[in-house]
């Protein structure tokens, strides 16, 4: 059993600071914020796990089987991540690209502290406390000044892992195979990366999330490797009997200026090719959850709506169906991963191909963060905008894609990768 008591925030800001700043001390520590997104489906503002009890760490092998027995016989708040490359246990498929970062597949653990924040409150559960555990925590959290604990990044030199020429070969080369009705749509990704460098973990998320401020940022610790995520997206959550999924294809670029701005959102709302890529996943999507939906339940609750975030605008679906109570939480997770929105369709068919065109394994980029409930609801986003950081071999990677259709023009595709690359380029290399 948890302990659980509630406090009202006065600064619930400054809190949130203070609190991740406090949970650097852990080598396990999963930190979710919404930046104050009004989500009708979000159930918290911001959560802070730290300190495993228990975890679950493995290669993808029969991963699901194990995190579906972790999650059963735990009954309990578990947090982590799935990586891309869980799509090898699911599928007869492989990753031998090249990884900076070697994370585990898959990693969960059973946090003794955790803190939910809400509506101006912070709810803190712990595990196997001591007396006065978290009067003197939140103490200490208070007094945590959030002080610069080293450099920033400051002109880190990012390298590109495929160049220009070679892109605009590759995307030929996938356009190739959708003209022979190999594929309809895949997401090709590229990475950028530095070597021989170092960061200030939490100074560069507070950077990268100040300038994006998505609904779905991620701080992940999973020893000496991190997580620094700007995720607008949602994958898939659970609440109660209903499941929501909510995919992002099409990307605009936002300007300062009010009149192009709009009109910049108002193209991307009616782009015959952003439309089409977007109602291509949202079919998969569909198909995906009927795996574990009662028959009849899946529905479309908005097709191609047009959100603005600070950085970019975005073509977003919502999804959901409805599924009983025998159908376990992984089940619903293994059916549907990857994500549509980071693959393509046919889905078993466009990751094959991405495997043989690109140069880097995904690993936990275009894979997922998230966390399960004691009742078995869960809440997980799409690792994309993200900082990924080996410290120990100092190595630090982002990696952006874009859905390429018979549509596509290869230069607009790199264009829109540089737009959703900025916001990771411009935190590390000012």
């Amino acid at each position: 059993m948890r302990t659980s008591v509630t406090y009202p925030l006065k600064h619930p800001k400054r809190f949130k600071k203070q609190l991740l700043f406090w949970a650097q001390q852990f080598d396990n520590v999963v930190w979710i914020d919404s930046n104050d997104h009004k989500d009708k489906y979000s159930q918290y503002d911001a959560i802070l796990a730290v300190d495993a009890l228990t975890s679950l760490r493995t290669d993808y092998d029969n991963a699901f089987n194990s995190l579906n027995e972790y999650q059963q016989s735990t009954q309990d708040w578990i947090f982590g991540y799935l990586t891309y490359d869980l799509k090898n246990t699911i599928e007869d498929l492989k990753s031998n690209n090249f990884d900076g970062i070697k994370l585990p597949d898959i990693y969960f653990f059973q946090p003794k502290k955790l803190f939910l924040v809400k509506d101006g409150q912070v709810e803190i559960k712990y595990l196997k406390m001591v007396d006065d555990e978290i009067e003197d925590d939140l103490r200490t959290i208070e007094l945590s000044n959030n002080q610069k604990s080293g450099p920033l990044a400051n002109g880190i030199k990012i390298k590109l892992r495929i160049h220009k020429d070679e892109y605009f070969e590759k995307v030929s080369t996938m356009l190739a195979h959708i003209q022979r009705g190999d594929i309809y749509e895949a997401n090709f990704c590229q990475e950028f990366y530095a070597e021989h460098s170092t960061i200030n973990t939490v100074e560069t998320f507070n950077k990268l999330n100040e300038i994006s401020q998505p609904p779905f940022a991620t701080f992940l610790k999973c020893d000496d490797k991190y997580l620094l995520s700007a995720s607008p997206e949602r994958y898939i959550t659970k609440d109660g009997n209903i499941v929501i999924s909510q995919p992002i294809k099409g990307t605009a670029k936002r300007s300062t200026d009010k009149e192009e701005d709009q009109r910049l959102a108002k193209a991307l709302s009616i782009d015959e090719k952003e439309r089409s890529e977007n109602i291509m996943i949202v079919d998969l999507v569909r198909n995906d959850l009927s795996h574990t939906a009662e028959k009849g339940s899946v529905k479309v609750e908005e097709l191609c709506k047009v959100y603005s975030f600070l950085q970019v605008h975005q073509m977003i679906s919502t999804i959901t169906s409805r599924v009983s109570k025998a159908v376990k939480p992984v089940e619903i997770l293994k059916t549907t991963f990857p994500m549509g929105s980071m693959t393509g369709a046919p889905k078993i068919s466009a990751m094959k191909i991405i495997e043989e065109l690109e140069e880097t394994k995904r690993g936990l980029y275009s894979g997922s963060v998230g966390y399960f409930a004691p009742n078995g609801d869960f809440d997980f986003n799409v690792v994309i905008r993200s900082i990924l950081y080996n410290a120990k071999q100092n190595y630090i990677s982002y990696s952006v894609g874009s859905a390429i259709t018979s549509k596509s023009d290869p230069l607009k595709e790199y264009e829109e990768c540089l737009v959703k690359a900025k916001a990771m380029r411009e935190v590390l290399e000012s």
